[in-house]
């Protein structure tokens, strides 16, 4: 194991601008930011995609300032992926009179951003298999082909919420060379400390003998109220059941099973990447102590450990998620250390 030079003290919390930031030092930084361009003007231009991964089609979505044009400098990448529950919509939600779109957000940051769905979700094509987290890696190797063929990009930075956060680090372990920055929101390491997954866990026998399991509106709807009533509202879990029902009731328990029999899928030890955690503060699944042991071993000293306040598990469709999109941001275009 490659052990931290910057040990994450216990009760090490720097407060500042109404976050709790955990932040390591900037010693050991292999891979320089790659600052977005945000004075990029236009409209946000959008385009469907198809992976294959064997016989299995995978759809991709992307956004960005402007259509592509040639001859133009590439922009860096954005790839959002979606968890256990909803389809890469969760990452693209149309709200009237307001903006919970976090692709929207980042286009306009300057980012050319991605997302897919994942073998058994959405649009993308059915199989006999739960979509576990192995699986996922293998639908991002197929998708990250497509994205190096659209932009001439070969590092890309991911963003993940939940078990999305597992298959981004999963697939980082095996392709370092592909993965630039990370973010992990609502990210799990062992579990310990979850009451969320103590309870799942009661359903294990299930997960283990079936492929999918139920998931209906009042579930979506219970992603508002689940950990602390007040962090998301409740109308724009409607908007997102809305969009999330047309694909039926029923999704793939692999993560599910992951993460009630299988923790650790991610071994901090081989993610070479920098690293942005970032934690709601009433999470009931990301135990702060899991999180903290994780990062402490980490071996890329270019990493950070966010705790949003006001926020549950979904960081992404927060009440708060301003101060997602603003962490996040400043993540991402962190300017290259001049010492190291």
């Amino acid at each position: 194991m490659v052990k931290s030079d910057h040990p994450l003290a216990r009760r090490t919390v720097i407060k500042g601008a109404g976050l709790g930031v955990l932040a390591g030092g900037l010693a050991g930084i292999s891979t320089p930011a790659v600052r977005a361009d945000t004075s990029a003007g236009g409209e946000i231009w959008s385009s469907e995609y198809w992976a294959k991964k064997g016989d299995v089609p995978l759809w991709m979505y992307r956004k960005r300032l402007g259509a592509p044009k040639a001859g133009e400098p590439s922009r860096p990448v954005l790839f959002f992926v979606h968890g256990s529950s909803v389809t890469s919509r969760v990452f693209d939600l149309s709200v009237p009179g307001q903006e919970y779109s976090a692709m929207n957000e980042f286009a306009r940051y300057g980012f050319d951003c991605w997302t897919m769905d994942h073998e058994n979700y959405g649009k993308s094509g059915r199989t006999s298999g739960n979509s576990d987290i192995a699986s996922g890696v293998e639908d991002l190797k197929a998708a990250v082909e497509v994205v190096t063929k659209e932009t001439g990009r070969r590092k890309i930075n991911f963003l993940g919420e939940s078990s999305g956060a597992l298959r981004a680090g999963a697939y980082a372990m095996v392709a370092p060379e592909r993965a630039d920055r990370l973010v992990f929101a609502a990210f799990t390491w062992k579990g310990e400390g979850s009451p969320t997954l103590a309870k799942r866990a009661e359903q294990l026998e299930y997960y283990r003998s079936h492929n999918m399991r139920k998931r209906d509106r009042d579930m979506i709807r219970s992603i508002a109220t689940r950990d602390k009533p007040g962090t998301s509202d409740p109308a724009v879990m409607d908007v997102l059941a809305d969009a999330e029902m047309q694909f039926g009731d029923q999704i793939p328990t692999g993560t599910y099973l992951d993460m009630t029999a299988n923790l650790p899928v991610v071994h901090p030890e081989k993610v070479l990447s920098p690293v942005l955690l970032l934690r709601g503060e009433y999470d009931g699944i990301a135990a702060v102590d899991d999180l903290e042991a994780f990062f402490n071993r980490l071996p890329n000293g270019d990493r950070q450990f966010v705790i949003l306040p006001g926020t549950a598990h979904s960081v992404v469709l927060a009440t708060n998620r301003q101060l997602f999109w603003h962490v996040t941001r400043a993540f991402l275009t962190m300017p290259t250390p001049i010492a190291t």
